[in-house]
């Protein structure tokens, strides 16, 4: 996304309010770590906060915050830092928190971080109505130029229960924002515009006016709303925003927690698909994947973490991929699954591959039914095609991989490599016993126990001599067929209705 750097503030800051425990969500684990479309719920504001150009983000951490700070040293590096709140005392008093932590910011946007649909530009808009551009949601008209002091996000919706209402005076102008639970009148319940909880202020003004804050609310809380009503006793003018409603989808179970992905997965779908992507209704892609053009991505199909598709590739009903790298042009059948794997251009995979860690198939290549790899190389054009195990192999290129072969890599205690040459032929139901290489253009024959190393083009057969044994058939199933059990005596039953 195309980062949109604020013109009047040369540093602005982003305060994520990230602290709470979540109790709906009915787990251990914080909240803002419980993941969607492959990514932590935290990571979503965050983004949105670059993507908009902060030079400054806190991320407000209480509940889990060993965790919660881990993740974003290891995600964010330094772009982001953290402030604790070690007493959860409200929305605002985090808020003081995190802009207390801020340093030399001239203003500072403030925002929840269970807010995944939330993106760069939605914050821009909100920044810009600080500077004293756009007009406000009551259609009263542009403003004068200037600065104003505070500007936040609104949404009008059909049904506002549960939400901060947005509170206006007969000019429209507006006074506060009162949460359900301290909704007075019929009146105020029935105001549709909401509070989606987006805010910008320059620095005086949030360190002055969270100051003031007190816990006269329903809650006994320090609300962060309440700086606009302080605003406006200080007679200033609050600009706000309008806000696209999806905004509004915060995630405080786990049921909003799939609505939000099923949100972001189908947005994920729509811009490849815009893209020149051929994506399958019911297809799952993660935040983070990487689809060519003219791909074919079909249902149900799973593309999870840093996992990347190449132009032309076809990724078949039911395919799990995780962390996988598949080039140009490959095709992977039904029902594969990859995990930290490679899949060059135009290999075969599947249907029913299972690719483990460190497989790395080579252009042309195939793997084929209920192939298992593990740690194994496959060269150019090598093939495996049928009901396989190559565990730590190194196969070359052209090489054929016969029906049941498994390349036997544990001693118990160690894991070996097996080297097969470019050409060789290995016959169905061998067993390669590692350490061992099977040189170029070499010939094992069906049914065979490697043991030792083969030259190459030799022929390795290790076979038991077959012996037939005229009519044996016959007296064998007659010595094995049991006896048929004697038929029990049935009892005499006397006629209906004696006695």
């Amino acid at each position: 996304m195309t980062q949109s750097s604020p013109s009047q503030f040369e540093r602005t800051a982003a305060v994520i309010l990230a602290a709470g425990q979540g109790t709906r969500m009915k787990s251990a684990l914080p909240k803002v770590m419980h993941t969607l479309a492959g990514r932590p719920l935290i990571y979503f504001p965050v983004r949105a906060a670059l993507d908009a150009g902060c030079s400054e983000i806190v991320v407000v951490v209480g509940h889990g915050r060993e965790l919660v700070s881990s993740y974003l040293a290891k995600t964010f590096g330094d772009r982001v830092k953290t402030a604790v709140q070690s007493a959860q005392r409200g929305t605002g008093h985090a808020a003081k928190v995190g802009i207390d932590a801020v340093t030399g910011s001239d203003a500072a946007l403030v925002f929840y971080g269970d807010v995944p649909l939330l993106v760069g530009s939605d914050i821009a808009p909100v920044l810009r109505g600080l500077e004293g551009h756009g007009a406000s949601l009551a259609g009263d008209g542009p403003r004068e130029a200037g600065t104003w002091e505070l500007a936040l996000a609104t949404c009008l919706v059909a049904d506002a229960h549960g939400y901060g209402r947005i509170l206006r005076d007969a000019r429209g102008d507006i006074v506060e924002i009162r949460e359900q639970k301290d909704l007075r009148t019929d009146a105020e319940r029935a105001v549709r515009e909401i509070n989606p909880g987006l805010f910008a202020a320059k620095m005086t003004f949030w360190q002055r006016t969270l100051a003031q804050l007190s816990p006269n609310n329903a809650q006994g809380e320090l609300y962060l709303t309440d700086v606009v009503a302080l605003a406006r006793r200080a007679e200033k003018v609050v600009h706000t925003v309008s806000a696209r409603n999806e905004v509004l989808l915060g995630v405080n179970d786990r049921q909003q927690l799939i609505e939000a992905e099923v949100f972001i997965h189908e947005r994920i779908a729509r811009d490849l698909r815009r893209a020149g992507v051929t994506v399958r209704a019911g297809a799952r892609i993660d935040d983070g994947v990487r689809v060519g053009r003219d791909a074919v991505i079909e249902t149900a199909v799973v593309l999870r973490g840093d996992t990347s598709i190449g132009e032309g590739a076809t990724i078949d009903v039911g395919c799990v991929l995780t962390n996988a790298v598949v080039d140009a042009g490959a095709v992977l059948k039904p029902y594969s699954v990859l995990t930290d794997s490679h899949v060059g251009a135009r290999a075969q995979i599947g249907p029913f591959s299972h690719l483990r860690p460190d497989s790395d198939i080579g252009e042309e290549a195939h793997v084929g039914n209920f192939v298992e790899t593990k740690k194994t190389r496959l060269g150019r054009g090598a093939k495996a095609n049928h009901l396989a195990y190559l565990g730590d192999g190194i196969v070359g290129a052209s090489a054929n991989i016969g029906a049941g072969t498994i390349f036997c890599n544990y001693d118990g205690y160690r894991k070996h490599t097996t080297v097969i040459g470019e050409g060789a032929f290995i016959g169905s139901d061998s067993q390669i016993v590692a350490p061992v290489t099977v040189g170029d253009g070499a010939y094992v024959a069906t049914g065979t126990t490697v043991t030792r190393d083969i030259p190459a083009n030799a022929l390795a057969i290790s076979r038991v001599r077959q012996e037939n044994k005229e009519g044996y058939a016959s007296r064998l199933r007659a010595k094995l067929k049991p006896a048929a059990p004697a038929k029990p005596k049935t009892p005499d039953i006397p006629p209906k209705g004696s006695t």
